[in-house]
């Protein structure tokens, strides 16, 4: 693109103080911007001044299939579903672009190791839990592993070390997601460093995009694949490629499914499953108002208390029909490092600007309708969030000696 084109894409999107940069900094340091600049889907501008439209939803309660439900019609669910493998219709999608910062650890939060006196890392589990399906089925299941530009040498890297923890690379894809700019709280993009845009991963919500840009899909397009597994790097118990959760989607006629836990508490922080004008949706907890959350049904379960635990399936077709469509941005306050007017590294305490995230919780409104399939969370909910306290290390490796590992 021409310096003249890449002016007037900054003067269009109301980036002079970036413009004013350009113009003053080195050649070198222009030309790097400029290529990073070509990249940017500048849709993200319009979210800036967007109100907030949630409180035009109506959100209601969903009816979910129990565990007492599920065990009624489990082998017939898991025999579906077992098939449903045999013929290839199945893919699995790992979310893996995040680091460990928040456990102390500057690797790949995949790559962090849970086991005290035997190592036990978290991408070896997760390996393991599928290879516990592909063993049952015996069949190999298409693994695709999204990374981020921090950290996707460093996976591959730690796969191939390993051996891809014996499953066949074959079916194992690498690719890197997609990225935003991140602004100050007046919009003008911030810069991480003097030749590079502060970027940032543009969310859980943004997998499918960010495979199409790979070039990952016409090969799913063209094959038996009907569904896709998507799953979350930081739960050390997810059971991926689950045969009764697949069975139960198909058997029950749904277009989409999500693996929920019984909340442990009102105030928990996860999303609960529920209805928004009618379709399916999962409410954020900061969304739900104190009546709410405390709301029980004649049994005294919460009304919204089936959490989502970031395990999901979606059909390929339908997913396809979303490509021409734009995902809602969430736009987020962060604390985002960035250089300042003196060409000086900043790193803020407290947010200073926006990032501008998707979430796959936005795919399943696009849904016409969706399993919710209750799963007990002492055997499949152990997120490993934070170094101590709620949802972290200790809690983790707690639930996983539960579960009989050797740690």
């Amino acid at each position: 693109m021409s310096n003249n084109n890449i002016e007037q894409m900054l003067i269009d999107n109301k980036q002079e103080k970036l413009l004013n940069y350009l113009n003053s900094t080195t050649e070198a340091n222009r030309t790097k911007i400029a290529s990073q600049l070509n990249d940017v889907d500048w849709g993200f501008i319009s979210y800036l001044d967007k109100e907030d439209s949630s409180s035009t939803s109506v959100i209601s309660p969903i009816e979910a299939t129990t565990m007492d439900d599920i065990d009624k019609k489990f082998t017939a669910y898991e025999e579906c579903g077992i098939q449903a493998i045999k013929d290839g219709k199945l893919c699995l999608l790992l979310l893996a672009g995040g680091q460990g910062t928040r456990l102390g650890f500057d690797k790949p939060k995949g790559c962090f190791n849970v086991g005290i006196n035997n190592d036990l890392y978290i991408f070896e589990l997760l390996i393991e839990h599928t290879m516990d399906v592909v063993k049952k089925c015996d069949a190999w299941i298409h693994l695709y592993i999204m990374t981020s530009d921090i950290n996707n040498k460093d996976t591959i890297e730690f796969f191939e070390a390993h051996n891809y923890f014996g499953y066949n690379k074959d079916y194992i894809h690498f690719f890197i997601q997609e990225m935003n700019p991140a602004t100050d709280f007046n919009g003008n993009i911030l810069l991480s460093a003097k030749d590079s845009l502060a970027l940032s991963p543009n969310g859980n919500g943004g997998w499918f995009s960010s495979m199409n840009k790979a070039g990952l899909l016409e090969g799913i397009f063209n094959s038996n694949i009907e569904y896709i597994n998507v799953f979350a790097v930081d739960n050390v118990l997810q059971r991926i490629a689950d045969p009764a959760f697949l069975g139960a989607t198909i058997m029950e006629n749904k277009m989409c499914g999500a693996k929920v836990v019984r909340k442990a508490n009102p105030e928990e922080k996860v999303g609960a499953m529920c209805l928004s004008n009618g379709k399916p949706h999962i409410i954020e907890y900061y969304e739900l108002s104190e009546a709410m959350k405390n709301e029980t049904n004649p049994d005294g379960s919460l009304v919204y208390g089936f959490g989502v635990i970031l395990n999901y399936l979606f059909p390929i077709s339908r997913l396809k029909d979303t490509l021409g469509e734009s995902m809602p941005l969430h736009v987020v306050k962060k604390a985002v490092p960035y250089i300042d007017d003196a060409g000086q590294l900043v790193k803020p305490a407290e947010p200073n600007g926006y990032k501008f995230e998707t979430l796959a919780l936005d795919l399943i409104h696009e849904m016409d309708d969706c399993l919710v399939y209750e799963v007990d969370r002492e055997k499949e909910f152990a997120p490993v969030k934070n170094k101590t306290g709620v949802d972290s290390v200790d809690t983790a490796r707690d639930l996983l000696s539960k579960n009989g590992y050797i740690l």
